[in-house]
């Protein structure tokens, strides 16, 4: 079988969140499971400077205003086909956003051009790889999957992935005549969404599939308090939509072969050598050295995230005598925040704000704890590394969170089953006694290190996830 991944970013090439680290992650899951499959991605500056051996597989003459190339080729031991675009896709920095730090004005034809490509490939138009699937990734693929729908012919089945419900493409119904889409298609059964165009829910109604990326998700989203406006069509659909929950790439996670620590671990051993890297960590965020229980934070500095809860827990969670490392970006407000905590807990509170992937496995390395207390949480990815580097999830009971950790409650630590902590509801007084539970559990050794220890046996793999996607190709594909 052969599928063909859409997606707007990858790991390791050009990365903003965790639909990268899922892209670059599954082709290999699913070849263990008998599928080939291919990513295609616009070519931005990172993305053709990485492929080896390029190959044209298609010229365009005019793709939304300019010629284009699809192009074949291999990076970091993955197939890629790339939509070369000059146009579109050849500018620095961040993928979606301008210098002013706003979007790209032309973000609507950037994307319904990766889709219009996707699509033509799909159709069977590429002869050097015809899909049996093509498998969308949130909203900046999802009119891959209307082009499908409207194709003359033979086409592939499709799936469509929502990451984030909160990320939709929505743009004003001017665009609409440039897509090239028939008339029809310009309604509510269709993309046409609050009298504009809505990306990702085009790929919603149009998809022959669709998967989020945990079963807790999944329902959260068919309901008005978490369906972002999209509820209704997801509950129609609700028979096609599935939650299959991430994992990760565990030989890029692994804690025994880690380059970015400062001391490497396996499980029988990690009590002893973590605390080198705890050293590490408290000389890279200027933290006082003790053996008092260490947070730590990954994550976009967002409301969404619940890093605002955070900042209002900060002083209380200095106060039991914890400290916090702090790695992240986002809202100025926040960023700010976080940088006047940690001047005002000198030595208890650091924070470096921005992106650091070596320094994310690190804290995860090091850090006694990660702190996860979002609003809503897909199925996030931080308190799966914390899983396997021992780093013990302290997590929002919402999304992925609520599938991925076990609660130490009385009845998990004496099964010894228990792998973080959770707490709901998702506010300053639950996250405060959160941190509470932490500090007096981390103060009782025993149980501390039964919790790690069960986290770290946890299969955070893609192995049972590449299962059920592969199903789930194999289910469409025999569906009439």
């Amino acid at each position: 079988m052969k599928a063909l991944a859409v997606a707007s970013e990858m790991f390791p090439l050009v990365k903003t969140g965790g639909l990268a680290d899922v892209v670059g992650a599954l082709p290999t899951a699913l070849k263990h499971h008998g599928i080939e499959m291919r990513v295609m991605m616009p070519g931005y500056p990172a993305v053709t400077a990485a492929l080896t051996e390029p190959k044209a597989l298609r010229a365009y003459d005019d793709l939304f205003g300019g010629k284009a190339r699809l192009l074949a080729g291999r990076a970091h031991g993955l197939d890629l086909m790339v939509v070369e675009a000059a146009h579109l896709f050849e500018r620095p920095g961040n993928p979606y956003l301008g210098p002013d730090g706003k979007d790209w004005p032309d973000n609507w034809k950037r994307f319904a051009a990766l889709a219009v490509v996707a699509a033509d490939t799909g159709k069977g138009e590429i002869a050097a790889f015809v899909p049996d699937i093509v498998h969308a990734h949130d909203w900046q693929a999802a009119l891959a999957p209307a082009y499908l729908h409207f194709a003359v012919g033979p086409a592939a089945k499709t799936v469509m992935t929502v990451h984030n419900l909160a990320f939709q493409g929505h743009y004003p119904a001017s665009v609409f005549p440039a897509l090239k889409l028939p008339a029809s298609a310009f309604a509510v059964n269709g993309v046409e969404y609050y009298g504009g165009v809505g990306y990702l829910k085009a790929g919603l109604h149009y998809a022959d599939a669709i998967t989020t990326v945990s079963p807790s998700y999944a329902d959260e989203i068919t309901t008005p308090a978490d369906g972002m406006g999209l509820d209704g069509l997801l509950r129609l659909r609700r028979d096609r939509l599935t939650g299959i929950v991430n994992g990760i790439d565990t030989d890029v996670w692994n804690p025994a072969s880690d380059a970015h620590l400062a001391l490497t671990y396996v499980p029988r051993n990690f009590a002893q050598r973590r605390q080198v890297n705890k050293r590490e960590v408290e000389r890279r965020f200027g933290l006082e050295q003790d053996d008092g229980l260490l947070f730590c934070v990954v994550s976009r500095l967002t409301g969404q995230k619940g890093m605002d809860l955070l900042v209002q827990c900060l002083d209380h969670l200095v106060g039991l005598g914890a400290r916090l490392a702090l790695l992240g970006a986002g809202e100025a407000s926040l960023e700010a925040d976080f940088t006047k905590a940690a001047a005002r807990h000198k030595g208890r509170v650091g924070a470096v704000i921005g992106y650091d992937e070596g320094l994310s496995h690190l804290l995860q390395g090091g850090a006694d704890a990660i702190l996860i207390p979002s609003r809503f949480e897909p199925c996030g990815l931080t308190q799966l590394y914390g899983l396997r580097y021992g780093c013990v999830p302290v997590v929002a009971h919402v999304g992925g969170l609520a599938d991925t950790i076990v609660d130490a409650n009385e009845a998990a630590l004496e099964q010894a089953s228990a792998t973080g902590i959770q707490f709901a509801p998702v506010d300053v007084p639950s996250l405060a006694r959160a941190i509470e539970r932490s500090v007096r559990l981390y103060a009782d050794r025993k149980a501390w290190i039964s919790v790690q220890k069960a986290g770290m046996k946890t299969d955070v793999s893609w192995e049972k996830s590449a299962a059920r996607y592969t199903m789930l190709y194999k289910n469409l594909l025999h569906r009439s």
